[in-house]
């Protein structure tokens, strides 16, 4: 009990640095590696998994990426986090990550419950959950959405980390099988909802073609009192760290920015070798 109650504390400290206006940073990992990379910057505050980027790093697509292979990428990142007994140099079980560490879990998967029980087990106390439903490829009806927010945070108390943090994505914004996608005013219905439900804050899924207005931004931030995160587009002519934090956001992300930015490079280091090769 004492192991869970100190989990609850990271669990605390991970809603205490969601501050509107001085948002949580997360440069998203999606391997061990990257998770180790990031967790020795002394800026870092918490670690954050990005789906879409573990999926990538296993070749597959966001889609294909299984509760199994997730939890498998989650296991590795948070036994690197574990701080390592001095007189042994090796990392101990049984302890906790030096900082809270929070997974993009996609939609939850088949049982909300049960996959938040499981990440729990690997020592996350915050995820990431959508309220699009993958395997039928459907928007969630919004009372569906609220219920799975509920159950997610139940499941979270039942394991002991009462304060589990939640950041609700909402992918009303996005045209599914030829329809419009909604209004930022749907947005904001689903997010006030999903706040009153118990999450700590809103993420608004723009898309890769739609993305997000800085307007709308502004209208989301008001509207959720800050609880809201943005993803960081890390390319010239898009709002920088600095412009969010004086839109009052409490929380930023990078997504899988790193994870194309390592593999550009990757890419052109390797072309660069193989083309002395004729």
């Amino acid at each position: 009990m004492a192991t869970i109650n100190r989990q609850n504390d990271l669990a605390i400290e991970l809603c205490r640095l969601h501050t509107p206006g001085k948002p949580l940073v997360l440069t998203n990992v999606y391997d061990a590696a990257t998770a180790s990379i990031v967790a020795n910057n002394p800026s870092t505050k918490a670690i954050a998994t990005a789906s879409y980027a573990v999926a990538a790093a296993q070749g597959i697509a966001d889609e294909d990426l299984t509760l199994t292979r997730n939890l498998a990428t989650v296991r590795s990142i948070s036994a690197v986090l574990r701080p390592k007994d001095e007189s042994t140099s090796e990392k101990q079980t049984d302890t906790l990550p030096r900082l809270p560490l929070t997974v993009d879990i996609q939609d939850g998967y088949d049982d909300v419950a049960a996959t938040i029980r499981e990440i729990i087990k690997l020592k996350a106390v915050g995820c990431n959950l959508e309220d699009f439903d993958n395997a039928n490829r459907r928007l969630r009806p919004i009372e569906e959405a609220v219920e799975r927010i509920q159950l997610g945070l139940q499941a979270a108390r039942e394991a002991g980390v009462p304060d589990f943090v939640i950041n609700a994505r909402t992918d009303v914004l996005i045209g599914q099988h030829g329809q419009k996608g909604g209004s930022i005013d749907d947005a904001i219905e689903r997010g006030r909802a999903y706040l009153k439900a118990g999450a700590c804050t809103v993420f608004v899924w723009g898309g890769s073609q739609r993305g997000v207005s800085r307007a709308e931004i502004e209208a989301l931030a008001a509207a959720f009192e800050g609880r809201l995160n943005v993803k960081l587009v890390l390319q010239e002519g898009y709002l920088t760290v600095s412009e969010l934090q004086t839109m009052g956001v409490a929380r930023i992300s990078v997504g899988p920015e790193l994870y194309r930015a390592a593999m550009k490079a990757f890419q052109e280091k390797a072309d660069l070798v193989l083309s002395a090769c004729g």
